[in-house]
């Protein structure tokens, strides 16, 4: 999966409870356009352009999966459904909510629905102020300076005053500080990586990724099973217990835990299925002698998905390797996963059913796997 595009987004009211429409933008930010990863300090500032109660504004940092024109649709929805009233008549008036598209990156468009980067934001004083509490040297890719030079120059003198006020970001409902690490487990093609690069982004966390494109006996096993099984699963296990070992050997004091998209107990749940019974015995010994000196996961988070919808993922991700992967394989794979759970009990294991959503392209469905996580 693609790691999102960062958007700068305007958030501004005058008129009613503005602090309470700012928290609702906010949320409904937070749920149907992006995660958000920073929000500015608040500032009171007069309205410009007419006669109006003071602004209370700021800015956000939000990383998307939408493009631009999906961005800026969502934002004037949610403006819709907060109360926001669009007038016609070319002239500026109070408002509930005000959500303004300020950068998508470094997009720049012009026509009639898109003008990015936004034509006045460069001008006002109180863009570029909550701007620069949140990415100071952010550069205007039309102007090509950074916000901190803008402000330095912009000739807007209105008075902003910081309102001792912090809007809450919905992400940090979810604590999952409480871990040192979490383990995302499931079939080929169930989501891991993309739920693990997901969580690392949203919670400061630092991720282990499978290095299986690496694996040089991965493309020769789909060929030809009999004969390459038992060294590609020894190779996975050489591979998964020297990458563990050393990052989790390996203190982050930047990162709040580890999230990884494998436990190394897999090795034990593919050979059984990959391997005859005389090399499968062979292999056990091997991985009880390995897996004694690695640190167990906090968590295991199970990613069920039916054999249907696993062949689809498969099939758009496009691995030629892969391809010719049977349905039959997959539900081995996933009654051995099952077997490991219910014979390890006293493992912390999360069972999430994702066959009938898609938490990549949808956000809710992603928040809802959140959800059932730290439930």
């Amino acid at each position: 999966m693609t790691q999102g595009q960062t958007v700068l987004i305007g958030i501004g009211s005058n008129t009613g409870d503005t602090l309470n429409h700012l928290q609702a933008a906010i949320d409904a930010i937070h749920t149907q356009v992006g995660s958000i990863h920073q929000i500015s300090t608040l500032y009171q500032t007069p309205a410009l352009g007419f006669e109006g109660n003071d602004f209370i504004n700021g800015c956000l940092k939000v990383v998307t999966q939408l493009d631009a024109s999906q961005v800026l649709a969502k934002l004037l929805a949610i403006e819709i459904t907060l109360g926001r009233v669009h007038h016609n008549d070319g002239h500026y008036h109070s408002r509930t909510i005000d959500l303004d598209l300020l950068f998508y990156g470094s997009l720049i468009s012009k026509s009639e629905h898109l003008e990015l980067p936004h034509p006045r934001g460069h001008e006002r004083l109180f863009v570029l102020q909550p701007l620069l509490d949140i990415t100071p040297d952010f550069v205007h890719p039309v102007l090509n300076k950074t916000i901190a030079a803008l402000l330095a120059i912009c000739e807007d003198k209105s008075v902003l005053t910081p309102v001792n006020v912090h809007l809450i970001n919905p992400i940090h409902n979810f604590d999952f500080s409480s871990y040192n690490f979490i383990a995302i487990e499931g079939n080929i093609g169930a989501g891991k990586t993309s739920l693990a690069h997901m969580m690392s982004n949203d919670f400061n966390a630092k991720k282990i990724l499978e290095r299986f494109a690496d694996n040089p006996f991965l493309p020769k096993f789909y060929e030809d099973k009999t004969r390459y099984a038992f060294t590609l699963e020894m190779s996975f296990l050489a591979d998964r217990y020297q990458q563990i070992s050393d990052d989790l050997s390996q203190l982050d004091l930047f990162s709040d835990f580890i999230v990884s998209d494998y436990d190394v107990f897999k090795s034990l749940i593919f050979s059984k299925i990959t391997l005859g019974e005389d090399e499968f015995m062979l292999y056990r010994k091997l991985f009880y002698q390995v897996y004694k000196d690695i640190a167990r996961p906090d968590m295991y988070i199970y990613l069920y998905q039916n054999t249907e919808r696993l062949q689809e993922n498969i099939r758009l991700r496009g691995r030629d390797y892969e391809q010719t992967i049977e349905s039959s394989y997959l539900e081995k794979i996933n009654t051995g996963y099952l077997e490991f759970i219910k014979n390890h009990p006293e493992f912390n294991v999360k069972i999430i059913d994702i066959s009938n959503r898609d938490f990549i392209k949808n956000r809710i469905d992603y928040l809802w796997i959140l959800e059932q996580i730290y439930s």
